[in-house]
């Protein structure tokens, strides 16, 4: 592993950074203190700093030579809403609030980035670098696209990075093709007639109807999709009644729909709503199912992904680089940017025996740091050669 001097002598202020962040967790629109940090970083090296697209988004522009080509580098801002569990120094001192997912760590990566760039300047081109709101749920990058943020700042391709637990610390997956699912939600509202439990005769049970729904619907899986494609529908929600003695009027399913490709998307949406009607008309009752698109795949441009495996090789080694990581049936806005522009989205390993993201005992691993800065370091100064 052939981390930059540079940025390897800068670890120590790097975690501190990151602990600074990872102390004041913002939610999705909110990272007013996050923001502020990284925009007086990146002015405090000479980097032209943008802000106010998606509310809270930062944009730092960086130019070296005279080349007109540019690419973008983009980190995600936002926590998540929960208590953190870890006993550290710098653990949350937000109530219900913590950086579950690591993006304290990816806004430091490219922060270190973004300062060795700025005091080398060995690329011939502009490198903007993206650090973006509301990554979790509340589709930041697709705000900032619409606010215009590829035409005021124009690139040819664009890059994201995420840590994995589970993959060994400092190794870098890069793998065509769809690497995260596409994230649907659906709500079914069930109406029935009440009654009382003792004369079910008397009534038309939305619970029975509800129940019928959520076995009825694995069969969209199982007997409507290609078995070659991906896709997971998951009732996760069941709404219905306030007191055992009485069937009430009406009962509300909601759930989530994965998958990776839009000819599996249109059938699960089109079963979803089939099934629910169907079964309840056949029960007398009606089903009104609202279903609404998420965050589509995130899929890796070809071209773009060995672009970034060569990167990561001559930092981690060509033995510490995974082509064929396996997707992965959670989503990622990212995914707007790939479809505006062409890029890849890599895996950096968070450790092996770590927690997984989304957990309260979950910790960015302050070790690969300066491994992901030098990953990007070494994609920039690959695509802008000087």
């Amino acid at each position: 592993m052939t981390v930059h001097p540079r940025i390897d002598a800068l670890g120590d202020e790097l975690a501190s950074i990151r602990h600074e962040i990872h102390m004041h967790p913002e939610l999705a629109f909110e990272e007013e203190r996050t923001a502020a940090l990284v925009a007086e970083r990146l002015a405090g090296w000479g980097i032209a700093v943008d802000r106010g697209l998606a509310r809270t988004g930062v944009v730092g522009t960086l130019r070296a030579g005279g080349s007109d080509r540019a690419i973008a580098l983009r980190a995600d801002m936002d926590a998540l809403p929960l208590d953190e569990l870890n006993d550290v120094p710098y653990r949350s001192r937000v109530a219900g609030k913590m950086h579950a997912c690591g993006h304290d760590g990816h806004t430091t990566m490219l922060l270190g980035t973004a300062r060795h760039l700025a005091e080398t300047r060995a690329f011939d081109g502009t490198v903007h670098f993206i650090f973006q709101p509301a990554e979790e749920g509340g589709g930041g990058a697709k705000v900032m696209l619409d606010e215009g943020l590829f035409e005021r700042f124009p690139v040819e391709r664009v890059f994201g990075m995420h840590n994995m637990p589970g993959l060994e610390a400092g190794a870098i997956a890069a793998t065509p093709g769809p690497v995260m699912a596409a994230a649907d939600t659906y709500t079914i509202e069930i109406t029935g007639v009440g009654g009382h439990g003792a004369m079910p005769h008397l009534a038309i049970d939305p619970v029975l109807v509800a129940g019928e729904i959520i076995v009825a619907l694995q069969s969209v899986v199982s007997r409507s999709t290609d078995p070659l494609q991906s896709a997971v529908i998951s009732t996760t929600c069941v709404r219905a009644g306030h007191a055992s003695n009485v069937i009430p009027e009406t009962v509300t399913l909601a759930g989530t729909a994965r998958s990776f490709t839009s000819e599996t998307r249109d059938i699960i949406e089109t079963g979803i709503g089939r099934i629910a009607r169907g079964v309840a008309s056949a029960h007398g009752a009606t089903a009104d199912v609202v279903y609404e698109r998420g965050y589509p795949p995130t899929v890796n441009h070809v071209a773009e992904t060995e672009l970034a495996a060569a990167a990561a090789e001559r930092v981690v080694g060509a033995e510490n680089v995974i082509r064929g990581w396996p997707p992965l049936m959670g989503s990622e806005d990212f995914s707007y940017m790939m479809e505006a522009r062409p890029g890849c989205y890599v895996f950096i390993g968070n450790g092996a025996d770590r927690p997984m993201c989304h957990n309260p005992n979950f910790d960015f691993n302050d070790d690969i740091l300066a491994v992901g800065a030098s990953y990007w370091v070494s994609l920039v100064e690959s695509l802008l050669a000087a």
